[in-house]
């Protein structure tokens, strides 16, 4: 069946905005970028190396070999990646380069490996295929979990081109708030369910709603999570929306700090023996280690 011509054609303003900027082979590519480099990393590999090996790897269709170029020039420079990926902003999000400078700031304890994997999960939850309720809560939870900071955060959340300007002004919004508000009041007033619910009590339609962010489902999880610990509502909600989860900050095991602390203690008692030996032969005199006691302060 073909269009007649007084039928209406589809305008670019009326094409819903695509959910991910770059095709999904682009996010196959980063997400093995972000996880070799991260278990690259665990070995101690230097990170130049590490980078020309996955130069020669990815796809030479995608344009992550020419990312990768940059990224070298600007390691071998500066010694950071983040200033190469905010250069990128055509190819690398927001988010993405405001991880990767938090974990490469100094005065924070967020580990760049932790970092590479919560960027690796987002990637190939967008190759996956993503929503704007899972992007969004994915993103808010790194933030939380890993005390990133919200300002700058959520700021760097609502610049991530797959949020459309509603989004993009309610997160702007939600940082105004965050802090003030619960987190789950915040989704929960978004959602479908709070219409129904308003709906249900007979109250007067708004003249000019807000635009509505969560569904009903989203909606029903906030509502039974408020005034509890927040950790409860992202569970929730990774189990009900299937978003990755979000890396956690493994805890030390006390086996894999053992062998440093043997090494120490060896070079201690090497260190002990060598003095003892030294003061048998009658080489070592302790004397010159003593300090004679002031004396009188009238003297």
């Amino acid at each position: 069946m073909t269009a007649s011509r007084n039928d209406p054609l589809p305008s670019d303003e009326e094409a819903p905005a695509p959910l991910s900027p770059l095709p999904v082979e682009e996010y196959v590519e980063q997400r093995h970028l972000f996880k070799v480099m991260g278990e690259q990393l665990r070995e101690n590999v230097p990170a130049q190396e590490v980078l020309g090996s996955i130069r020669e790897e990815v796809l030479a269709t995608t344009k992550l070999p020419m990312a990768i170029d940059f990224m070298l020039a600007e390691l071998r420079h500066l010694g950071t990646f983040s200033t190469a990926m905010s250069r990128l902003g055509h190819y690398f999000t927001p988010f993405q380069c405001y991880v990767m400078a938090e974990a490469e700031d100094d005065r924070r304890r967020f580990d760049l490996r932790i970092a590479l994997d919560i960027l690796a999960r987002e990637a190939q939850y967008r190759a996956e295929g993503i929503s704007r309720q899972g992007l969004f809560l994915y993103q808010l939870e790194v933030i939380s979990r890993n005390r990133l900071g919200y300002d700058r955060g959520l700021e760097a959340i609502a610049g991530d081109p797959s949020f459309d300007e509603p989004w993009r002004e309610w997160i702007l919004t939600v940082r105004r708030q965050i802090g003030i508000v619960e987190t789950a009041d915040l989704i929960y007033v978004r959602s479908e369910y709070y219409r129904e619910r308003a709906a249900q009590r007979g109250a007067e339609p708004e003249l000019s709603p807000p635009a509505v962010l969560f569904g009903r489902r989203e909606g029903r999880i906030a509502w039974a999570n408020r005034r509890k610990d927040p950790i409860y509502l992202f569970a929730a909600l990774h189990r009900q929306l299937g978003y990755p989860e979000v890396p956690r900050t493994r805890s030390e095991d006390p086996e894999e700090r053992l062998l440093p602390v043997l090494a120490r203690r060896v070079e201690q008692l090497e260190t002990r023996l060598k003095l003892v030996e030294e003061e048998q032969r009658g080489g070592f005199d302790l004397s010159k280690f003593y300090e004679r006691p002031p004396g009188p302060a009238n003297a």
